[in-house]
């Protein structure tokens, strides 16, 4: 019977399971954003960027919508860690904060099972978000070019959405504000070509910042 109910429907073509994946990767960013209405819209924010950094750099269609969809994805290990930690008002004690480190070892984890995922490189750049370019990131602290070059996409757009959100312990930035931040830290914390790349594109990405935030 469920095998007669499935033959009567549409037929899943590639195109299908393609949006049906994307589709699912933004309910579940969504869902994780959730928890905590200072991060409303953090995934959406930082799928759009990352996505739009990387055609900016010359990635094919198929790698810029991978991307996209890890950018949805990239903090789902958050569901992981407990409300205390996640949602405090102040500064995390350093086992809270070792506790909070490891959301992207448990993202990696929660899309394990997934094949699909895992072959098209999604798990490796939910893991390596928060590596940095200097190598003092984590979770393995990978070096330049080690890090997944959608990891260092995702952490430029990770941190312009989380500057330009209000915390309880802090205001948001305005846009001027985040994209210094970001220039700053070329070289250190970011990849200078990714750095460059939101350069060139800081007038869109500004103008897409400002109607999400609406």
């Amino acid at each position: 019977m469920f095998r007669d109910d499935l033959t009567c429907g549409a037929p899943l073509t590639q195109e299908t399971i393609t949006t049906a994946l994307h589709e699912f990767a933004e309910s579940l960013g969504t869902a994780v954003d959730a928890r905590d209405h200072h991060t409303r819209k953090h995934s959406e924010e930082v799928a759009q960027v990352a996505y739009g950094l990387a055609v900016r750099m010359g990635l094919s269609t198929a790698h810029a919508d991978v991307i996209h969809v890890a950018a949805h994805l990239h903090d789902v290990g958050k569901i992981g860690i407990p409300d205390a930690v996640l949602f405090k008002p102040g500064p995390l004690t350093p086992a809270e904060w070792a506790m909070l480190k490891r959301h992207p070892a448990i993202g990696a984890e929660i899309v394990q099972p997934v094949q699909a995922l895992c072959r098209c490189g999604i798990r490796e750049i939910i893991l390596h978000h928060h590596e940095r370019w200097d190598g003092q990131g984590y979770p393995h602290g990978l070096h330049g070019t080690e890090i997944p070059l959608g990891a260092r996409i995702i952490a430029v757009a990770d941190s312009l959405s989380a500057m330009m959100q209000r915390r309880p312990y802090r205001k948001a930035m305005r846009f001027c504000e985040a994209r210094e931040e970001i220039l700053r830290c070329a070289g250190t914390q970011f990849d200078p070509n990714v750095v460059a790349a939101f350069e060139r594109s800081a007038s869109m990405i500004g103008q897409l910042m400002e109607m999400l935030s609406d």
